[in-house]
């Protein structure tokens, strides 16, 4: 089993090779037509990735995964970097081949992640690269001016604007910032499509959303809303004073007590911030009186105490 890197902006992990319609082309290949994948996805068709079990997660550039067999022109592959029960090494999927590149050795003191909803990435000679979306985090090897730092990519050495990333010594030591920053970061998105298994700024679901704005104040939670469930402090689920901006509220089938199917973000004064369904958009939403207010289940809290 060998490491390999995702070599464009977003990669899609799908369940199987054979989840792939002739529609998906798009989002397929390298360099990835992402948008234009996106775009031409009808509400049936963006639903069938869900109903159709098409669909597990996504990659961002430079993540790393663990190639575990190939099949023609795709890679069983395992992503390490979010947390899951299908796999005690972390999430499980198919990607193409030629959106991944294998490890190779590098020269860097630290990493930096992408802060801006996306970033331009450029090439040491100045020349416009690709588009990065946030939440990219690649190896740091430098200032390379006073605007600019060099970093380590899947295909080569490139630059990023200072002001578009934050840097740290290593993947677990980038700042813990109170949760409830998590919630003004996810405010930035509001209106952004609501994507099954979306890991990215063109496209979120629900845990993948509260996934991205944990990682974004240095946390590295599960990737299902389930597991979230299990891996933070319970909070009182019948006493909303008690109830804090940044904690996670759960929702569950038949009315709160079968299965966790939705996440999100607790805002303050009884709304919910969270990436709904197929179809809406990341939005505010007041609870009383909404569809969701019957089926809350749980409220849980992530941050640095409760960690450390």
């Amino acid at each position: 089993m060998n490491t390999w890197y995702c070599a464009v902006p977003v990669a899609t992990m799908w369940t199987s090779p054979e989840s792939v319609r002739d529609i998906d082309r798009a989002g397929l290949t390298n360099p990835v037509r992402l948008t234009k994948w996106l775009e031409q996805l009808s509400f049936e068709v963006r639903l069938d990735l869900y109903e159709g079990n098409r669909v597990q997660t996504q990659l961002l550039y430079g993540e790393p995964v663990i190639v575990e067999e190939t099949q023609g022109d795709w890679a069983k592959v395992i992503a390490v970097w979010q947390p899951s029960k299908k796999d005690e090494r972390g999430y499980p999927g198919w990607v193409p081949l030629v959106q991944l590149k294998e490890a190779r050795p590098v020269r860097a003191q630290g990493f930096v992640k992408v802060t801006a909803g996306k970033a331009q990435l450029w090439h040491v000679d100045g020349s416009p690269s690709i588009v990065i979306p946030f939440n990219v985090i690649l190896p740091y090897m430098d200032e390379w001016s006073n605007d600019t730092v060099r970093v380590c990519t899947p295909d080569g050495e490139a630059l990023l604007l200072n002001q578009d990333v934050e840097k740290a010594p290593s993947i677990h030591q980038f700042t813990k910032r109170p949760v409830a920053d998590a919630v003004d970061k996810g405010l930035a998105f509001l209106d952004v499509s609501y994507l099954w298994g979306g890991m990215s700024s063109y496209g979120y679901d629900c845990s993948g959303f509260t996934y991205n704005m944990l990682k974004a104040c240095g946390y590295f939670i599960p990737r299902d809303a389930d597991e979230q469930a299990c891996g933070s402090q319970v909070i009182p689920l019948d006493n909303p004073a008690h109830w804090k901006k940044g904690d996670l509220l759960f929702f569950a089938n038949d009315e709160g007590k079968g299965t966790i199917r939705h996440v999100g973000f607790y805002y303050g004064d009884g709304v919910l911030l969270h990436a709904p369904s197929t179809g809406k958009s990341v939005e505010l939403l007041k609870l009383q009186g909404s569809d969701l207010a019957r089926d809350l289940c749980a409220v849980r809290r992530y941050g640095v105490k409760f960690h450390e």
